[in-house]
């Protein structure tokens, strides 16, 4: 592996690492407080919040761990980018509160991370690479 390709290859583990420790934080502390995750759901007004609660904690802690792996990261990254755009439009739409707007924007940016990741693959650094998917 030449040098350049060593370091594509860090950066994109680096990269995913970067991209799944909030998901997986985030799931953790979900799981932790499902009555509290759930009625944070419902006040958002969103259907099934029982149902949103298991997709969270799938999508977060699931995906999250996959993508550490490298493990089919361009589907992962795929389901985690649309999930990380319904997050936005179902919790952060309320832009006359910077806090939310931040909020929205950064979720912007995570889902244009994980596009990257489905454009490009996983990197050298990860199951997808040793079963020949990178």
């Amino acid at each position: 592996m030449s040098n350049n390709a060593a370091l594509q290859s860090s950066l994109a583990l680096v990269g995913r690492l970067l991209l799944a420790v909030i998901f997986i934080v985030s799931g953790v502390e979900k799981a932790a407080d499902p009555a509290g995750t759930i009625a944070y759901i419902s006040a958002a007004n969103l259907p099934l919040p029982r149902v949103a609660y298991a997709i969270a904690l799938v999508a977060e802690i699931g995906g999250g761990i996959l993508l550490v792996l490298g493990y089919q990261a361009r589907l992962v990254a795929l389901v985690l980018a649309a999930f990380t755009l319904a997050s936005a439009l179902g919790f952060h739409m309320e832009f006359d509160d910077t806090n939310q707007l931040i909020h929205f924007m950064k979720n912007l940016a995570i889902t244009g991370g994980f596009l990257q990741i489905v454009a490009f693959g996983a990197g050298g650094l990860s199951l997808d690479a040793r079963a020949g998917r990178a």
